[in-house]
């Protein structure tokens, strides 16, 4: 639903000198218009070190664009992908889901429909509110001084989400029945690079779900005793995992 991922960075020919002009190729335009930018407008590029900057946009036209590095910043972790899959919940509660998950750095959100959860249909039956779904993306990653927009992906099918996550490093689902172990014990031999993390819509999963995620590979992990609306659930889970196995750290 967006354009995000690797191709949404921005990308310095060459290590920059601050306060100087950086003129880039007519291939990072489409990066530019990924972000909406406009000239005066402020973003963070990315040099071939993998260095970030943030970097002022003086000029953007169909042969390239000039932008004007002027502080470093801190890179985000590109060692670990997290991919979050959202069962699609009632009112705004999504878009806060966007909001606080791009805030935390995750590199795909995919909604989806499970049997208790909302179609978009049915989300967008009283007030459309989906298509405003990539704006949402847009603002918090540039509040959050992304230098890459997360993926937005359009919503799949349970089945589809199944096989999709099945695809990562390592795919767990939070569960609040007995048979699952905690994130931090599922997260304690991780050593690959992407991770998906499933959540469910307000109500659970049903029990056929389960059953059909255990068969895909998926692992069912708990976030403790404590019960979590699935817009709740969502951000915490993210940011364990990010504490845990990403940048999120004390120190």
């Amino acid at each position: 639903m967006n354009s995000g991922g690797p191709g949404s960075q921005i990308l310095l020919p060459e290590v920059p000198q601050f306060d100087c002009e950086v003129r880039l190729s007519p291939s990072q335009v489409g990066s530019l218009r990924a972000w909406q930018a406009r000239p005066g407008e402020v973003l963070t590029v990315v040099d071939p070190q993998e260095q970030c900057y943030r970097a002022r946009i003086t000029l953007i036209d169909d042969t390239g664009a000039i932008v004007i590095p002027f502080t470093s910043c801190p890179p985000a972790n590109r060692l670990l992908a997290i991919d979050v899959y959202q069962a699609i919940p009632e009112k705004e509660r999504f878009e806060l889901v966007l909001q606080k998950l791009t805030e935390l750095g995750v590199a795909r959100i995919v909604p989806f429909v499970s049997q208790r959860s909302l179609t978009q249909a049915q989300r967008d039956a009283k007030q459309k509110k989906s298509h405003r779904w990539p704006d949402v993306v847009l603002r918090a990653a540039k509040q959050s001084r992304r230098a890459e927009l997360p993926e937005l992906w359009s919503p799949l099918t349970w089945q589809e989400c199944l096989q999709e996550a099945a695809r990562a490093d390592l795919a767990l689902l939070l569960y609040e029945g007995d048979e699952r172990c905690s994130l931090r014990n599922a997260l304690q031999k991780f050593s690959g690079q992407r991770l998906a993390l499933i959540v469910g819509p307000e109500g659970g999963f049903a029990d056929h779900e389960i059953v059909q995620a255990r068969r895909s590979g998926l692992v069912p992990v708990g976030l403790g005793p404590r019960v979590l609306r699935t817009e709740t659930a969502a951000i915490v889970g993210a940011a364990v995992v990010q504490y845990e196995l990403g940048d999120l750290g004390i120190g």
